[in-house]
């Protein structure tokens, strides 16, 4: 978790990128911002808001060595001499230029910010910010008039502190590793997306319980929805309810041990060999490392079950839930066609 309640801003430089596609330029600032202490909090509680709640961790990278990596390398040198910020903002600012080339991409203000005395994880670091606003909203002025028998209105444009656009924080630890990373982009959802996230920060998810906790609930939802009924005679009833007893079990255990998985959720030695094969194929297929151990992640299983669909859908005319036991509820057919038997003590 990160905790900004004692997190100060102690140097902060602003710049405007535009977009390449458009010949768009950026506007370079010469001089760090002068802020007052009240302006301060107020970013602070800005920059931080999307984050407070954040538990999915990255880490700088790069195909041949994480010091190719032009964020990690401007960061790493902030963080060496926060004297440097309004130096290496410029440098972060043509870097994030260079990567704005399509053309749903909007321009705006850059921050570059060093901050003091953040929490992550219980530990107190410095961490290093960067943020982009690309929306305005428009807000009213209300007051007097010449007269001063009414009222008049104006209309301006302004950044709505409630919505950050893009944000970054690179936390002062793991150096080696390619520091630990958050991240949020709050308005690109299409492939245009990836510019902040792949492009100019060039980052992949850090191996914590978060990422191990994740991967082992999408290689169960692969399995049970792709794999299984391909290999095996198998209902829909019986899919959801491996995926259901998947769910309880990462929220029932505290700690993840492959081999109680498959005895207490799978079960069937068959299937469970057919798992273990499958995992192999997975890790390669997708070029990632599923651990037997580990502890689970709260917040990655919360997140997983929002995607783990436990309904049959019949036609056009009916979807079954099932939530419980399997054993309740029976599938058949007749000369009237294929029919659901659904067991229940009382109707709420």
């Amino acid at each position: 978790m990160i905790y900004c309640e004692n997190s100060a801003i102690n140097n902060i430089a602003i710049h405007v990128v535009g977009n390449k596609i458009y010949n768009e330029q950026c506007k370079l600032s010469k001089t760090n911002l002068q802020l007052s202490e009240a302006d301060k909090a107020l970013l602070v509680r800005y920059f931080f808001a999307s984050f407070l709640r954040y538990s999915e961790y990255f880490n700088f990278y790069h195909n041949i060595d994480v010091s190719m990596n032009e964020a990690f390398v401007c960061t790493s040198k902030i963080f060496d001499d926060p004297k440097t910020l309004l130096e290496q903002s410029v440098n972060l600012t043509k870097h994030l230029y260079e990567q704005s080339d399509h053309p749903k991409i909007k321009g705006g203000e850059f921050y570059t910010v060093y901050f003091k005395d953040c929490i992550i994880d219980g530990k107190t670091v410095d961490a290093v910010g960067l943020f982009k606003s690309e929306n305005k909203d428009t807000f009213l002025k209300v007051f007097p008039n010449k007269t001063e028998d009414g009222f008049e209105i104006e209309s301006e444009q302004g950044i709505n502190i409630n919505k950050l656009d893009k944000g970054c924080l690179i936390f002062n630890t793991e150096r080696e590793n390619g520091y630990v990373v958050a991240v949020v982009d709050n308005t690109n959802k299409g492939a245009e997306a990836q510019y902040w996230l792949d492009d100019f920060l060039h980052v992949r998810s850090r191996k914590d319980e978060y990422y191990n906790t994740q991967n082992v609930l999408t290689l169960a939802k692969h399995f049970i929805k792709d794999e299984l009924p391909s290999q095996f005679e198998v209902t829909k009833a019986d899919q959801i309810d491996l995926l259901n007893k998947s769910v309880k079990f990462f929220k029932e255990k505290d700690n993840f041990d492959l081999k109680e998985f498959a005895n207490e959720v799978i079960e069937d030695p068959d299937i469970i060999r057919s798992f273990r094969k499958y995992k192999t194929t997975f890790e390669q297929d997708f070029d990632m490392d599923i651990a037997d151990n580990f502890t689970i992640s709260e917040s990655a299983v919360k997140k997983q079950v929002r995607t783990l669909k436990s309904v049959i859908k019949l036609d056009k005319n009916f979807h079954i839930y099932i939530h419980g036991n399997r054993n309740l509820i029976e599938q058949g057919e007749d000369k009237k066609g294929k029919f659901y038997k659904v067991y229940y003590q009382e109707e709420n």
